[in-house]
């Protein structure tokens, strides 16, 4: 079927929108592979020539980045561990089970995605340091296995919208609440639990202020926070501070591209519009 000439223009105007916001990925890419002192040359290059990949090799090496990227791994790891077990089972118990005050739990929970985090943040800072827990990865961790308001919800909205009588067979057959859990619920909550990994590994390896508040020794550091002090380390060169941007950026792009199509449907299934 032909397009209509308006289609053809949202197309178009859409199109023109998405090669301007590639503009500056495009950017950052191309100067991190060009020598120093040429990124800022008139007329301005397009193209690095030559290409030097040696500044990849200075901030993975030199700059330690190596270990501030294995730092980030962990702790994204552990936080979708925690956030995706402690999410499930919360979202399952709120979904099925019937006891006095849920709806006024799931209501409380809910009201807590309406405060800004700039609220919390001064007396949780006291509270890690009075357990003295400050510079250390445990209020970056922790907190992930006491679960999520959005992604509670997220799941929650899920499991409502599977068949109860999945259940209730299973328990007339013999199976527990945990088992009916592990074995049932949660291989069907595969799309939900996909978007909800997604969103917690992009705010995880992502997460900057966090690290810079409870991080003191460089040897934690994550990526982000070590992109941060990066222009410090190699006296503010513009090359250098792109190979990093591009290491620290790259992975969240892979994960993005390659689970688009779980996240989205995992989003479609749970009712939840932008």
């Amino acid at each position: 079927m032909s397009k209509s000439p308006v289609q053809w223009t949202a197309y178009i105007v859409l199109g023109c929108g998405a090669l301007i916001m590639l503009v500056p990925f495009f950017w950052m890419i191309s100067t991190s592979l060009m020598q120093s002192g040429t990124e800022l040359s008139v007329p301005p290059k397009l193209l690095p020539d030559p290409v030097e990949w040696s500044n990849y090799a200075k901030v993975w090496i030199e700059v330690n980045f190596v270990r501030y990227t294995a730092n980030s791994v962990f702790v994204t790891i552990l936080d979708l561990v925690g956030t995706l077990a402690s999410c499930a089972l919360v979202a399952y118990g709120l979904a099925f089970f019937q006891f006095r005050g849920r709806n006024l739990i799931f209501l409380a929970m809910l009201g807590t995605m309406m405060l800004p985090s700039q609220i919390t943040m001064i007396p949780t800072y006291f509270i890690w340091k009075s357990l003295g827990a400050l510079d250390s990865y445990y209020p970056l961790v922790l907190r992930s296995f006491l679960g999520s308001a959005f992604g509670i919800f997220l799941l929650h909205q899920y499991f409502k919208s599977l068949p109860r009588e999945l259940y209730d067979a299973a328990w007339v057959d013999g199976a527990n609440p945990w088992k009916i859990f592990y074995m049932i619920y949660m291989p069907l909550a595969k799309p939900a639990l996909s978007a909800l990994a997604v969103f917690t590994f992009i705010s995880a390896w992502n997460n900057t202020l966090e690290p810079l508040i409870y991080l003191q020794d460089k040897k934690l550091y994550t990526l982000p926070l070590g992109l941060l002090f990066l222009k410090n380390e190699v006296d503010n060169k513009m090359t250098l501070i792109m190979a990093g941007s591009v290491i620290t950026i790259a992975p969240v792009m892979l994960i993005f591209f390659f689970a688009q199509k779980y996240f989205v449907q995992g989003i479609a299934s749970t009712g939840l519009k932008g």
